[in-house]
């Protein structure tokens, strides 16, 4: 039962306790994560997904660790949200594999993502702006105490440390979201997940629309979820902040994932070339494009992008 008091009211439809929805684990044992490779936190292995006639995603392979961050990036169609999608029991893949700490999963419905302990913030946040930061953050998940009146004063020393942890300030907890900047509010977004215990954080163009200073706020956040030993992924199209905060970037381009390299491995340009299809693909063993030609600044269209 959610309480709340009669000065704050939200609609919303509000999810059941992850905690009572087990996730839902394949009895085919563990999964082999290859020579050569760390065990990922969430590996997807030719994961493909239609819509109609149209292919979205086409055998994608994605994986990510702990204590990673990587940036999915790719133009308008390339697949990036479908992906994320997937990941998040949004869409339920046509064709592939999910392999969660090790084991074979199935995720078919948005409560078996978040059982797994995936929390996904989205462009729009999900926040309720008429309600404060408090609210928002135990939204769902009110402390009654051992009655039905809300424990006000324990849910927002909660709220302070956890913000605390994170290194977000907000002077005022009792402000609605609403009147807040871009910036704290993704604060409050992301501080919900970890509030939910989440291994791994999904967020989708978290400095879309952000000023200077509340970008490197977000960016600040997101190492923050690293040092923690939480897996990021986000989806940007920024790519400045991309190099600023990722440990690895995988290129989507028509569906196809085309490149996946850490940040040592590749440059911007590359990164365009890979997006716009100037490059083909690269490989991870060197950091080069498949097609020497196709070297960025190599009278190619990606070495003319900035």
């Amino acid at each position: 039962m959610v309480m709340v008091s009669q000065r704050q009211r939200c609609e919303v439809v509000v999810l059941q306790n992850p905690q009572a929805v087990p996730p839902v684990v394949s009895p085919a044992g563990p999964a082999d994560d290859g020579p050569g490779r760390e065990p990922a936190l969430l590996d997807l292995r030719g994961v493909s997904k239609n819509f109609g006639g149209i292919r979205a995603l086409s055998e994608v392979d994605f994986h990510v660790g702990e204590r990673e961050v990587v940036a999915i990036v790719g133009d308008n169609g390339a697949g990036k949200s479908t992906l994320v999608k997937v990941i998040a029991g949004i869409h339920s893949p046509d064709d592939g594999e999910i392999h969660f700490a090790s084991r074979r999963v199935s995720i078919r419905k948005p409560g078996d993502s978040t059982a797994l302990g995936i929390a996904t913030v989205y462009q729009d946040l999900a926040l309720c702006d008429n309600l404060d930061v408090v609210a928002n953050l135990y939204l769902g998940r009110e402390d009654t105490g051992f009655g039905y009146r809300l424990n006000e004063d324990a849910m927002e020393f909660g709220a302070r440390e956890v913000l605390r942890q994170l290194s977000v300030k907000i002077p005022n907890l009792r402000v609605p979201v609403g009147a807040m900047s871009g910036g704290q509010r993704q604060a409050v977004a992301v501080a919900r997940c970890v509030m939910a215990n989440a291994r791994i954080v999904l967020l989708d163009e978290p400095t879309a629309a952000l000023g200077v200073e509340q970008t490197a706020h977000v960016l600040e956040l997101v190492a923050h979820l690293r040092s923690r030993g939480l897996g990021v992924v986000i989806i940007s199209h920024n790519l400045a902040n991309v190099f600023q905060v990722a440990d690895r970037i995988v290129v989507l381009r028509l569906g196809r994932k085309v490149a996946d390299v850490t940040i040592a491995e590749v440059t911007r340009e590359q990164i365009l070339g890979l997006i716009t299809g100037a490059i083909d693909r690269m490989s991870a063993a060197d950091g080069r494009p498949d097609s020497p030609e196709e070297q960025p600044g190599r009278d190619g269209a990606a070495g003319q992008l900035h």
